[in-house]
């Protein structure tokens, strides 16, 4: 580790002001903090401007001037996009008189992914920690929000006097199967049936295809807009997405950008963008513009799981929240968070909630795990 005397912490609006090499040297192979995802959100306005996330990307360079570590961090007038949820605690704090925003959140922008936050080959929590606690002050934030990050940054930030919150999602880990009828041998003879009949259901009429790279077309991605917003529509949302980011995005992230397209009669109706990792599927955002039975599962869900076994790779994430995800082979994993806040009461309020909860969703995950659709042991 570092020694924190001979650290120096910068703050950056801009990450070009950082530098892609300098930022990718420290961020490592998650594509979600990478210098092609955040700049696309930058560069396309889906950040900064009245989006009410502001940029405060936070270097922290060594004796030389070196970067050793960075962080993806937002000032934040709201707390919409985040998928950990905190509305509760900001609306307790300003009707007791206190002032919940701005606040710094650390995190991939609209993104409730797994993965890195406190970016470094070579510092650890406690000086990131320390950084961030300095950077909250100085920008006058109640509080900084680490949100969907790696346990041992977790573990980390809680030895560092940080609270610790405990989310779930749902994945499906591939154990080295050789085709999607290997996965449904898996599952229980229901749970088989099931499936293959939302499939035959979904599929009806409709053929499936898998772009990437420079089949990514700036066509292509002004149809995947309108999927996208009729996804927002449906659900009441706002369009955080511009129509400039995606186009960005598949030019910065080439080949790691995987969009499964559902077509009649050789017009695209619907589409389901994933980004590629490390062994690892990341499902992300949807949309359709016909209504056909069980095609979310059959897009975002089953032609991930082929995708993934067709090209060995380890493990679908499919997003954010879902039980119903359980019964179609995804099962429940713990996601992270941890939390400083300045204010001493809404801190040991906040504590006394987490604890409650952080019970609470093991005993529901627990659960959930018990009632999967694998089979059992003599079951057919």
């Amino acid at each position: 580790m570092a020694d924190e005397t001979s650290l120096e912490a910068e703050i950056f609006s801009r990450i070009a002001d950082v530098g892609q090499e300098a930022w990718d040297a420290c961020a490592g192979g998650n594509p979600f903090v990478s210098y092609a995802f955040l700049s696309s959100l930058e560069d396309s306005g889906s950040v900064g401007g009245r989006t009410g996330w502001h940029p405060r990307y936070l270097a922290l360079r060594g004796e030389g001037g070196a970067v050793l570590g960075v962080a993806p961090a937002y000032a934040k007038t709201h707390s919409y996009g985040e998928y950990v949820f905190d509305h509760g605690w900001a609306n307790a704090f300003e009707r007791a008189g206190g002032r919940y925003y701005p606040k710094l959140q650390v995190a991939s922008p609209f993104s409730p992914v797994p993965g890195p936050r406190l970016l470094s080959h070579r510092l650890g929590a406690t000086e990131m920690a320390v950084a961030l606690e300095a950077a909250c002050e100085a920008a006058k934030c109640s509080s900084v929000h680490v949100t969907f990050c790696t346990e041992a940054e977790w573990v980390g930030l809680g030895e560092a006097g940080w609270l610790q919150r405990l989310g779930m999602q749902f994945h499906w880990e591939n154990p080295g199967y050789g085709s999607f009828e290997d996965f449904l041998a898996a599952l229980s003879s229901r749970k088989r049936k099931a499936i293959r009949r939302e499939r035959r259901e979904a599929q009806a009429g409709l053929s499936f295809r898998a772009l990437t790279g420079a089949e990514l077309t700036p066509a292509v991605w002004k149809r995947f807009y309108e999927f996208y917003l009729s996804t927002v529509d449906r659900k009441w949302g706002g369009a955080y997405l511009t129509p400039e980011f995606f186009p960005l995005l598949g030019e910065r992230l080439g080949e790691k950008v995987v969009l499964m397209l559902a077509e009649r009669n050789g017009k695209p109706i619907a589409g389901a963008l994933n980004l590629l990792g490390e062994n690892v599927l990341y499902g992300r955002n949807w949309g359709c513009v016909e209504d056909v039975p069980f095609l979310h599962f059959e897009l975002c869900y089953y032609q991930a799981i082929e995708y993934a076994i067709a090209h060995g790779i380890g493990r679908v994430e499919a997003g954010a929240q879902g039980e119903h995800k359980i019964q179609r082979g995804y099962l429940p994993k713990p996601t992270f968070s941890a939390h400083y806040i300045a204010h001493p009461g809404l801190r040991d309020a906040v504590a006394q909630f987490l604890e409650v909860e952080r019970a609470e969703m093991l005993r529901a995950m627990e659960a959930m795990a018990q009632e999967g659709p694998y089979r059992k042991t003599g079951e057919g």
